[in-house]
């Protein structure tokens, strides 16, 4: 999935999703993690569209019930690996450091959103949501919410060592912080170089001063 390893070299602290009942150790959690490699492969090379559920079980090796008791759909497979991805690759790094603690978040993030299978993901599961107002709420309370948590930590890290005042808004900063990344990801489908995240950064600064 992921560009630091396969789901199945990997451990996931995403899996409380709906339908996920199996052991996590042993055969059954290696089948559980090859379905959602599966998943991610078949939507980088196919295309939303042409991934099913039959398809995920044969590129897997599993049977299809396997998959069935764990997921309805392949949009909740899909989420699930999008989501073992994100937990394990955008957790913010904490240099002790508030200016390199952003320019290293945001490059990590930019690298996922833009340059992963991951990022198609991402575009897959936005795309669902538009037009599927029940997996939209699931995906905000699966994803954003948690996402958004680990995108303040850098700035609720600064405020604790006294880096930033107290008081900063860090929800609207944080908006301000990552939200060019989604819409270059979303909209333009402009490069997410180290140039502009760290001009990101840089225009934080700023507004701090």
């Amino acid at each position: 999935m992921g560009s630091t390893g396969t789901a199945a070299e990997r451990s996931t602290d995403a899996e409380n999703g709906p339908r996920h009942h199996g052991n996590r150790h042993g055969r059954s959690e290696q089948a559980r993690l090859a379905v959602l490699e599966a998943a991610d492969g078949l939507l980088v090379e196919k295309g939303f569209a042409a991934v099913t559920m039959e398809g995920i079980a044969t590129r897997a090796g599993v049977a299809k019930q396997t998959v069935y008791r764990w997921w309805s759909t392949k949009t909740e497979v899909l989420l699930d690996a999008f989501l073992t991805d994100a937990a394990e690759e955008l957790t913010p790094p904490d240099h002790g450091d508030l200016d390199r603690d952003l320019r290293d978040h945001l490059r990590r993030l930019a690298d996922f959103l833009g340059g992963s299978d991951p990022g198609a993901v991402l575009k897959a599961l936005i795309a669902q949501a538009q037009h599927d107002p029940v997996f939209a709420g699931h995906f905000r309370a699966r994803y954003l919410d948690e996402q958004r948590r680990r995108d303040r930590l850098p700035l609720e890290r600064a405020v604790a060592r006294g880096q930033l005042p107290a008081d900063l808004d860090i929800a609207t900063e944080t908006d301000q912080l990552v939200g060019p990344l989604y819409y270059r990801v979303l909209v333009t489908d402009e490069p997410l170089d180290r140039d502009f995240t760290d001009a990101i950064v840089n225009a934080f600064v700023r507004r701090q001063r």
